[in-house]
């Protein structure tokens, strides 16, 4: 009976040795940087360092835009605040037109002359 105890220890030792080799080999391909899923994960983390860089740069136009957004609404808000000024006043004049002066009350102009020099025959 220790015989037959012997030799099933021994091929359950053997049994296990070749399920750890084949192990070994399926990891060993697994974790392959080329074509197993340590290849898919480092070219995953090139990727989130590139996704990384483009959302810090995205980040920084955002925020310039978002500076030179305040800054033209600023200006907005001021233009909108001479505007609102200049159409109070607008309504500060009366809504008749200026008539034209009367020109028959006054002294029609009267002509102005002048001599000129002659030239005495000389060109200039």
């Amino acid at each position: 009976m220790e015989m037959i105890a012997d030799v099933l220890l021994v091929a359950g030792a053997l049994g296990a040795g070749v399920y750890c080799y084949v192990l070994a080999k399926r990891l060993s391909r697994f974790n392959d940087l080329e074509t197993g899923v340590g290849g898919a994960v480092a070219v995953l983390s090139a990727q989130v360092d590139d996704l990384t860089r483009t959302l810090q740069a995205a980040q920084t136009a955002a925020n310039g835009s978002s500076k030179s957004l305040e800054e033209l609404t600023g200006r907005a808000e001021n233009v909108s605040r001479k505007l609102e000024l200049l159409v109070a006043s607008m309504h500060d004049i009366s809504d008749q037109e200026a008539a034209p002066p009367d020109l028959s009350e006054e002294e029609p102009p009267t002509p102005v002359f002048a001599r000129h020099p002659r030239d005495n025959g000389r060109a200039q």
